[in-house]
């Protein structure tokens, strides 16, 4: 690639439309705006009702260019597992939901890439210390109590199956 420009956006997964922003951005550098938008949204249907960061990056001489797919954050990924809205503004006392654990380890290896956690199990307790900040019960339980379980080892059958993929991903 030659001369590059690369521009950001956040998008609603699978729902951006041929318009502002990207259009205005993109249309001056001579790409087709419909064709960028149904890549953008094939590449986030995926994330589809949640906010997601896209980079397009462009090559200014031949107009080729590629989509950088960011990964929506915690908060919004455990809300969709749990079909709800919006954290608790009380999470102590009200309760938005109740996942399994084995949703907390999906999540926990798409974070991958943004966590420091050297191990799955590590990267699993971050993820159910969100759960617990936004109100939501693991398996029927405090999220707290599910990271002293994990540390017990309770959940190591269950962290050996994704073992694999968490060092892939």
């Amino acid at each position: 690639m030659g001369r590059k420009k690369t521009l950001t956006f956040t998008v609603e997964g699978g729902r951006v439309k041929p318009g502002p922003p990207i259009a205005p951005a993109i249309a001056p550098l001579g790409l087709n705006v419909a064709e960028v938008v149904q890549k953008i949204n094939e590449a986030t249907k995926k994330f589809e009702g949640m906010t997601v960061p896209v980079k397009i990056i462009v090559d200014l001489d031949t107009k080729e260019y590629e989509i950088e797919v960011g990964i929506p954050t915690t908060t919004a990924l455990l809300l969709r597992a749990a079909g709800a809205k919006e954290p608790s503004g009380d999470p102590a006392h009200h309760k938005i939901g109740d996942i399994p654990f084995e949703k907390i380890v999906e999540i926990a290896i798409m974070k991958k890439p943004q966590l420091t956690a050297k191990t799955l199990k590590a990267a699993v307790k971050t993820i159910l210390g969100t759960a617990r900040c936004i109100g939501l019960l693991v398996d029927g339980k405090d999220p707290k109590q599910v990271v002293k379980e994990v540390e017990q080892g309770l959940y190591d059958a269950v962290l050996a199956k994704y073992e694999e993929e968490w060092r892939k991903a």
